[in-house]
């Protein structure tokens, strides 16, 4: 697996892919509030007894170190022309497939959300991820969280992904324990959702 740091990814003009770093800790915060308690579902180890915005800060932190050395991937997702934080996507190492390198996560803020900037966002992301080598990335869904699964399933469609059921994994968000189903997607030079269609 080649490493390399996260770099800012310019989806088109409505949206822009800027690495999570710590500056944006006051924005994130207010985009996590206002989407709360959802955003847990993408966040399952934030402490709802803890300080958040501390967890919040800490996240950015790790997340900013991490992406300079190619251990993890997380982009802000930025509107271009006000500099408003939309979301989050990313990936991480905590993988249950034995296939997948990388597990993909997103969140939309509440006031954003149908507006298509997941679907942009996770295709812009992984295009990023395959641009040097092919490779397998998990994608795990609560099946009772509609539109996050709308979400995950067009993906793999479009992806030619996969289910992936030796993935599966039970996920504990907010004190409640579910399974959450995989799927996979190979991404590669020669791959993408024009490309799979």
């Amino acid at each position: 697996m080649l490493r390399r740091a996260t770099a800012t990814i310019r989806v088109d003009d409505r949206l822009v892919l800027r690495p999570a770093t710590s500056e944006y800790g006051p924005e994130m915060m207010e985009a996590f509030e206002e989407t709360w308690p959802e955003v847990s579902r993408a966040m399952p180890w934030i402490n709802p007894d803890r300080p958040i915005d501390s967890q919040i800060v800490d996240f950015l932190t790790e997340t900013e170190r991490m992406g300079r050395t190619g251990m993890l991937h997380h982009w802000l997702m930025i509107r271009p022309w006000d500099g408003t934080l939309l979301g989050l996507v990313g990936f991480d190492r905590v993988t249950r497939s034995g296939k997948a390198i990388w597990n993909l996560g997103y969140w939309v803020r509440s006031s954003e959300q149908q507006h298509g900037l997941a679907r942009r966002a996770i295709d812009a992301s992984l295009l990023w991820l395959g641009e040097a080598e092919e490779l397998c990335v998990e994608l795990k869904v609560d099946p009772h969280n509609h539109a996050g699964r709308s979400t995950v399933m067009r993906a793999v469609r479009d992806w030619g992904g996969e289910r992936c059921v030796d993935g599966d994994s039970a996920i504990t968000v907010a004190g409640v324990r579910t399974l959450h189903q995989c799927h996979t997607i190979v991404v590669g030079p020669d791959r993408g959702p024009s490309k799979n269609s």
